[in-house]
């Protein structure tokens, strides 16, 4: 079968379209015929520090197909079925976080090929609603929004909700379940291109990353910000936030050491909250959200497998609104 491996050197220049053996599901495992899969910030982040020591990796997160054929223990009648794969593998309940969550696409081989075998437990129903395309892209994102809006940041309906940094995959998704939920929802972004996209998908106020964020707020504090950025951001936060205000943090593009003003957190208590993907639990409560209120991922481009590489130059570029795709014939 056909893949898309990573192996040899650093960064983009590892990654490879070649053959692979094609495997078998053991038991308790169910082996799906990819349609579609969407790329992650997160597949980057390996790329750059695996080493030409490390052996082939498969990498992908996200990814939708049928299901092709069963191990042991597993019903037969589950040949033929449509499914989205949930990435996070042996995480079942949102207050139990594994110390080292094993994630498809690393370390064990992920979605960027024509199969892939997984546990029979993170094969579910694609919503019938999505294209291909669009259940491709959800798993990873979508659930990482999810948990970072929902069981971390406690969101109510017609609370203020603070995106910076709108454009990528999980932000978008958070924006539309924020919309979804009731909330008043703020975006910000250098491109006035996707500011105004944003605006088009429900969001009440956009401005520009680089101004002085109390001034476009105003009045309308924060009672919770999804940061992805780290420091380049995260100081303003505290001008624009509420007392006893959230932070979500689940990224770090920005860098990863920052100063923090701790009387700013502690005399109006401000919660700073950690993130990351999600359980098996919140996946299906993820997924049954979406289905009740129609949201569609927003896809910014597709490409097919072997174009790969094209695909994350435009992700590293920052260039994308919504998530990339793949096409798998």
């Amino acid at each position: 079968m056909k893949a898309i491996v990573h192996a040899g050197q650093s960064g983009l220049e590892g990654l490879s379209y070649k053959e692979m053996a094609a495997k078998q599901p053991g038991a308790g495992e169910v082996k799906v015929r990819l349609r579609a899969a969407g790329l992650n910030h997160r597949d980057l982040f390996l790329m750059a520090g695996r080493t030409p020591q490390d052996p082939p990796l498969v990498l992908g997160s996200d990814g939708a197909g049928t299901i092709e054929a069963v191990g042991e223990e597993v019903p037969p009648g589950l040949v033929g079925s449509e499914v989205i794969i949930h990435p996070c593998l042996d995480w079942e309940t949102p207050e139990i976080v594994p110390a080292l969550p094993a994630i498809v696409g690393g370390p064990s081989d992920g979605t960027f090929t024509e199969s892939i075998i997984v546990p029979a437990r993170n094969a579910f129903p694609k919503p019938a609603f999505l294209t291909w395309e669009e259940a491709g892209v959800l798993p990873l994102s979508a659930l990482t929004a999810y948990r970072a809006l929902f069981t971390r940041g406690r969101l109510r309906p017609g609370e203020h909700v603070v995106i910076p940094g709108i454009g990528g995959g999980v932000a978008t998704y958070a924006l539309l379940m924020a919309v979804a939920a009731g909330a008043r929802v703020t975006v910000t972004s250098r491109s006035e291109e996707k500011r105004l996209r944003a605006l088009e998908l429900g969001s009440h106020q956009a401005f520009d990353s680089q101004c002085e964020w109390k001034d476009e707020i105003g009045g309308e504090a924060a009672d919770l910000i999804l940061d992805s950025i780290g420091p380049a951001t995260f100081g303003q936060y505290f001008e624009v936030i509420k007392p006893n205000g959230r932070i979500v943090t689940f990224g770090a593009s920005s860098g990863d050491r920052m100063e923090i003003p701790v009387r700013a957190i502690f005399f109006p208590q401000i919660s700073i909250i950690g993130t990351s993907m999600g359980s098996r639990q919140e996946f299906e409560d993820m997924l049954n959200f979406i289905e009740r209120h129609s949201i569609r991922p927003v896809v910014d481009r597709v490409y097919p497998l072997q174009d790969t590489v094209q695909a994350f130059e435009r992700m590293r570029l920052a260039e994308q609104f919504g998530n990339i795709g793949l096409t798998i014939e």
